[in-house]
């Protein structure tokens, strides 16, 4: 594999930007320790959304990410979003826009990454999981599937747990101000039941799994993203077990994760 640091200019953004990427490399057996990987001319690849206060190099410091590629084949970049959860911010730039349109396009120009649907997925932790699940349903068009770990999936009512300020919440408050105006429109795309409403008939929906410990904060509102999705009879493969909103879950479930996209035919 090949790791990358590459440092761009964002039109949408209007700034420099940054994002990890990796890439598989097909190397003979002198290469100790390294899977064998099978030559591409275009890789599938896995759009890999940090959290809300971390960065684009996290999952390379806190995961063995590139040795999970490694072993699927498989492309992965990571991209600096900083606090925006993936948004067209009320009061910022639009985030979302640079996610799902320039990215792809200025990181397909740099590597041999497919544009194919079935080549692309996305998987993302807390905020980026809320970025995972929002890009699954907003843009059916770009994906195979997406995989949501301890994601904010109700978004809304982390706002309403927000309303009581303390020294603990505040800068999470003023993040939401910042990119909701502290306050989620019934409307799609920033509320994702509205958006499970929008793909309740949509035939071409893709899967999405969502995975969250139950012992984490924000167990409750996955619970309540996976029944209301039940109740819509959308493809949500839900998993839950022990553990945290931390690292030790994350490494955990990035794993299987990856082998589920494989089972959804991404690379296929």
């Amino acid at each position: 594999m090949a790791l990358f640091h590459s440092n761009f200019f964002s039109e949408t953004l209007g700034m420099q930007c940054q994002a990890e990427v990796i890439v598989p490399q097909v190397t003979s057996d002198r290469n100790i320790g390294a899977a064998s990987i099978e030559s591409k001319t275009l890789w599938p690849c896995v759009w890999l959304l940090h959290g809300l206060s971390d960065d684009h190099t996290i999952w390379t410091r806190r995961t063995s990410i590139e040795r999970y590629a490694e072993e699927r084949g498989l492309a992965v970049v990571m991209p600096n979003a900083h606090r925006s959860f993936y948004t067209d911010m009320a009061h910022g730039e639009n985030y979302y826009r640079f996610l799902t349109v320039e990215l792809p396009e200025i990181m397909r120009s740099f590597f041999p990454l497919s544009p194919r649907r079935e080549d692309n997925a996305v998987v993302g932790l807390s905020m980026g999981g809320y970025g995972a699940a929002k890009w699954t349903l907003d843009r059916p068009q770009d994906l195979i599937a997406g995989v949501s770990l301890s994601g904010v999936l109700d978004i809304k009512q982390r706002i309403t747990s927000l309303h009581q300020e303390t020294e603990e919440t505040s800068l999470r408050r003023k993040t939401m101000r910042l990119v909701l105006d502290d306050k989620v429109p019934e409307q799609a795309p920033e509320n994702l039941f509205r958006l499970l409403d929008a793909r309740a008939t949509d035939q071409n929906c893709p899967p999405l799994r969502v995975c969250c410990g139950t012992e984490d904060f924000l167990y409750e509102d996955n619970i309540t993203f996976r029944d209301y999705a039940a109740s819509l009879q959308l493809p949500i493969d839900y998993h839950e077990g022990p553990g945290d909103h931390n690292w030790a879950y994350w490494d955990q479930e990035i794993v299987p994760a990856l082998d589920w996209l494989l089972e959804q035919g991404l690379g296929k």
